[in-house]
């Protein structure tokens, strides 16, 4: 079964496991209000079907709302190539 990171959050959270916070954007200026709501550091992450999107840079650091649009305009749209793709 192929899920992303954020349906099996949906799914777990529905059986009552802890889970961090978070919410998922679809344009970068989504991600600075969900950045916002949530409070910093926060992390954006690329949802994707396969792993090692860290080291492919689908996994990065915000520490302010500059770094968050930055980091979700340059993630939204880009072909992100791990191990695994």
């Amino acid at each position: 079964m192929k899920v992303h990171e954020y349906q099996a959050k949906a799914l777990l959270s529905g059986f009552g496991v802890p889970l961090p916070r978070g919410k998922v954007a679809y344009t970068a200026e989504e991600a600075v209000a969900v950045a916002k709501e949530l409070g910093f550091p926060v992390v954006v992450k690329a949802q994707i079907h396969a792993g090692g999107r860290g080291k492919g840079g689908g996994v990065k650091l915000a520490r302010s709302v500059d770094e968050v649009e930055s980091i979700a305009k340059a993630m939204l749209g880009m072909r992100l190539r791990t191990h695994q793709t």
